[in-house]
């Protein structure tokens, strides 16, 4: 088709655009100018500009991840949790056996710790979770002896134990904890145990005390007070109360959290019935009202976006889920990729995308908007069907923490990924603009050129491997700006058009290599300097070339 015929068929045909659009789209696929393009011309520069515009949304989208890293840790048992902590720029892990290692925040060891109660020094009991009490500059440890301890981090040395928790009904296996950043005196610790009951304490003086203190304690502030969970539900603490749930009926309660967005809590379990239950308190009542989702063959855990208002579940059925909060009939999206049960989900909240890790040690990252899988990584973990894995992302510092028995795995966000942005990948040689297509043209030392948009600063295209392994040293336009010339340190002239196909090579260094340092287009000659390299440099005699249709002809001015 003709540019007239094309623009007349197109607005007729499609129903919608100007006949100017049409005339130029039909002046980029005809990049030759032959006045005419076919289908063929058509389809290709439509399917290289939508994959040109696929690798663009992947480069901005995808994070680049340094090589997998093994961390040199001291725990011989399984890692039970894995926390930074803002206010000291510190990572705390926590194993079975009750060590705790602190790290900077350049990821070497400072420290190990025994985190031990008077019961767990028998080698039958172990620690369970761990959690951070930011506002208060304390750690929350649980023990399978049915106990709760709060430890002190700003004291010196080792962590002292400041209040003991027993007398719990069940063993406690999950934690979290939350306070409000506008009044840090307003937090919640919720945990569950292996009895199905989900148990929160809503501290309403945390900055004061955590706990009333009894009045022998006063004189020995560093004293370590032990409290009931009796104590607590008798409402003789003040400063605290108590709310708990039993909806799930017996199964283990695999994580819990309290959401200040839902001001509700957020438990699960691996049962189809009742698999995660949310429970909130309304004003004036003492009671929990709750609501539940039924998931087949349960969840392993689940993470919420304030954002997208959406939860997001690790089936064990191989899918993960999402959610509103609001319906429990069935999930707004599922994302099919994994075969193997899903143990951990979480939320790269500023990109709204979303981290899944599997059984088979699989990790995928999910665009959220389009329900599609954007990266895969097989983690090289060692084969085991049995494992205990506890995953943690810092989303402020693009650092992905995935834990396999007691082995800690690191995979780091590369920084040039989250900060800067390069053109190219090599030293940029020569750029140039095509005022026709408004482009600019740009070239580095790994023979490779790309095309961008003068007014987006998107990239459209790129052509690599131009010259080989050689640089591309030079660029000019002819002068209707339809056709590019290359000049490299190999001393050849490559005439192109904008397609990415090669026209003509001119063998400028028809005696040796010599690197092309000038190109200049004449009407139907072109003018080529460039240097010779021996012992010294010498000036190469300028040669002219005369361009036909057919095979081109050289000869010296």
């Amino acid at each position: 088709m003709s540019r007239e015929e094309f623009m007349q068929r197109m607005t007729e045909t499609v129903g919608w655009g100007t006949k100017q659009e049409y005339g130029e789209l039909f002046d980029k696929v005809d990049v030759a100018q032959d006045g005419f393009i076919n289908w063929d011309k058509l389809t290709s520069f439509i399917l290289f500009a939508l994959y040109e515009k696929d690798e663009r949304a992947k480069a901005t989208v995808v994070p680049a991840w340094k090589d997998f890293e093994f961390l040199p840790v001291k725990h011989k048992d399984t890692i039970q949790k894995v926390i930074f902590l803002k206010s000291s720029s510190r990572y705390l892990t926590i194993s079975k056996e009750g060590l705790l290692g602190v790290w900077g925040e350049n990821l070497k060891l400072q420290e190990t710790l025994p985190i031990t109660s008077d019961a767990t020094k028998l080698k039958h009991l172990w620690v369970t979770s761990l959690v951070s009490l930011e506002n208060v500059n304390k750690i929350a440890v649980a023990f399978t002896s049915k106990e709760i301890c709060f430890y002190d981090l700003l004291s010196k040395g080792e962590f002292p134990c400041q209040y003991k928790l027993q007398g719990l009904k069940g063993t406690p296996i999950c934690m979290e904890y939350w306070y409000d950043p506008l009044d840090a005196n307003k937090s919640v610790l919720s945990f569950g145990d292996i009895t199905g009951k989900v148990q929160a304490i809503v501290f309403t003086t945390a900055l004061i005390s955590l706990f009333e203190r009894p009045a022998s304690a006063h004189e020995d502030e560093e004293a370590m007070v032990t409290l009931s969970w009796e104590e607590l539900l008798s409402g003789y603490h003040k400063c605290c109360y108590t709310l708990q749930h039993n909806l799930h009926h017996g199964d283990w309660v695999r994580q819990v959290t309290y959401n200040a967005s839902l001001d509700a809590i957020i438990s699960s379990t691996t049962s189809n019935t009742h698999t995660m239950v949310l429970a909130w308190r309304e004003k004036s009542k003492k009671h929990l009202k709750m609501t539940s989702f039924n998931v087949a063959e349960g969840i392993h855990a689940f993470d919420y976006h304030s954002q997208l208002n959406l939860i997001a579940t690790a089936g064990i059925n191989k899918k993960v889920c999402l959610w509103n909060p609001y319906v429990v009939s069935k999930p707004v999206g599922v994302l099919w990729g994994h075969s193997a049960s899903v143990i951990a989900v979480q939320f790269f909240a500023a990109r709204k995308q979303l981290f899944s890790f599997s059984k088979d040690k699989v990790l995928r990252l999910w665009d959220i908007q389009h329900q599609l899988s954007i990266q895969r990584i097989a983690c090289p973990f060692p084969k085991s069907q049995d494992f205990r894995c506890v995953f943690h992302f810092d989303e402020a510092h693009g650092r992905l923490f995935i834990s396999f028995n007691n082995q800690l795995a690191l995979l780091a966000m590369k920084s040039e990924a989250r900060r800067r942005a390069k053109s190219h990948k090599k030293a940029v040689t020569c750029v140039l603009y095509n005022s026709v297509l408004k482009q600019v043209v740009s070239s580095d030392v790994g023979s490779t050129v790309s095309f961008w948009m003068i007014d987006t600063g998107q990239k459209i295209k790129q052509f690599t491997g131009c010259h080989g392994n050689a640089e591309i040293s030079t660029m000019a336009l002819d002068a209707n700006e339809t056709r590019l010339l290359t000049g490299s340190t190999d001393g050849t002239v490559k005439v192109w058009d904008f397609s990415g196909y090669c026209h003509h090579t001119l063998n400028v260094g028809q005696e040796g290599a010599v690197e092309i340092s000038q190109i200049l287009v004449l009407q139907k000659t072109i003018l080529v300097m460039g240097w010779e390299r021996h012992q010294a440099l010498h000036f190469l005699p300028i040669l002219a070339c005369q361009i036909h249709r057919s095979a081109p002809r050289y000869w010296p001015f």
